[in-house]
């Protein structure tokens, strides 16, 4: 029977999210819209800056689609950054060059927290509400688009802290020393995140995605305590949510393997992983609760196109032949990468898991399995 390539394309991703059966494994990048594409610099030029680029619909639109229209990717990510919540709560947001995000109104004492509360999505953060609606309606149904946002215990690291760190000392401090307190913020931000995450579904996100970049900067037990416990309170806010419930939940917590069995219990569809665990380990751990992502290392994009295939092909035998599968980078594409390694990349993983025992089937019209 032939293949209809275009309709697998639009709907693999979300397949292997369900651990239901793909054609082909599918495959996006962390930060596929970026300054390794001379396309995305360029826009960037022509914005002034990145609040500009990243607030203005229209331009958010053109980068999110520019990683599309070059690779056979197999799904889109909004264009945004995981700073717009606490930005929406006043605190101020700007970059520097060359020191990454600031707040102008970091949290330094309790009394701050005490004036907070979400954020409406679909006032002070209706920019991204207007660019998924017109992402979705340019994609045309081309591939599934991925909303997304920051985790509670992330947000809360970049609020207290005022900026980036290598690891975030006033944050972990407070959770020492007045836990309570901490609390109350990661309960305001979990409320924020799954509220602008269903709006994000409500405007047209086909997934949603958190990133809890610096939860592996927590031992074990206060990672179940300010993580964990805050990122189930999110899914559990979606899955009570009628424009969210149906729409798959992906968790991305960096460096904190030692967590995965915590993190599958969420109430997530799938979790992501980086590159410092086997996928066959990961699998093992989790069983059949999560699909899971990942998880090539960033840097072999830097490699010879052989270099790449190989290590796409080890990614790929090291999961094995079973559903549930998405192919991602264990991080962020850096941009230093060329262009031309990506497409190496995405038609490395395209062939490889076609051809992979197990891994191949065919479907019919009404999108059930062919047996051969």
């Amino acid at each position: 029977m032939a293949d209809d390539s275009k309709s697998n394309r639009s709907n693999r991703f979300l397949r292997a999210l369900r651990r239901e059966p793909v054609d082909v494994t599918p495959i996006w990048i962390m930060r596929q819209a970026g300054r390794y594409l001379p396309e995305y610099r360029a826009t960037r030029a022509r914005a002034g800056s990145f609040l500009t680029l990243m607030r203005t619909p229209e331009l958010a639109c053109e980068v999110t689609l520019q990683p599309i229209e070059r690779f056979e990717l197999d799904a889109a990510i909004l264009f945004s950054d995981i700073l717009t919540i606490p930005d929406a709560m006043g605190l101020g947001l700007h970059f520097v060059e060359g020191e990454g995000p600031k707040f102008a109104s970091p949290l330094h004492s309790a009394s701050n927290i005490e004036k907070l509360g979400p954020p409406d999505p679909e006032t002070s953060l209706r920019y991204v509400m207007d660019a998924v609606r017109l992402i979705r309606r340019e994609l045309n149904g081309r591939v599934p688009l991925i909303g997304f946002a920051g985790s509670p215990w992330t947000l809360a690291c970049y609020m207290i802290e005022g900026e980036g760190s290598r690891d975030f000392s006033r944050a972990k401090a407070l959770a020492l020393d007045d836990p309570a307190a901490l609390h109350r913020l990661l309960d305001i931000n979990a409320r924020a995140v799954a509220a602008y995450l269903s709006a994000q579904a409500a405007a047209g996100a086909q997934a949603l995605m958190i990133f809890d970049t610096w939860g592996g900067l927590l031992p074990p037990e206060m990672f179940s305590e300010f993580s964990a416990g805050h990122l189930s309170q999110v899914a559990a806010l979606l899955r009570a949510d009628a424009h969210a419930r149906e729409v798959p939940l992906i968790l991305f917590s960096k460096g904190a393997n030692a967590n995965l069995e915590t993190l599958a219990d969420t109430g997530s569809a799938a979790l992501g992983v980086d590159w410092t665990i086997s996928l066959n380990e990961a699998r093992r751990r989790v069983g059949e609760r999560v699909a899971l992502q990942g998880n090539l290392d960033p840097k072999v994009l830097l490699c010879s196109p052989d270099v790449i295939a190989r290590e796409a092909r080890r990614v790929l035998d090291d999961f094995g032949p079973h559903p549930g599968h998405v192919f991602n980078l264990g991080h962020g594409i850096t941009p230093d990468v060329d262009p031309d390694n990506v497409r190496v990349l995405v038609e490395a993983v395209h062939t490889h898991s076609s051809r992979h025992p197990g891994a191949i089937v065919d479907f019919v019209g009404n999108g059930t399995r062919n047996p051969f």
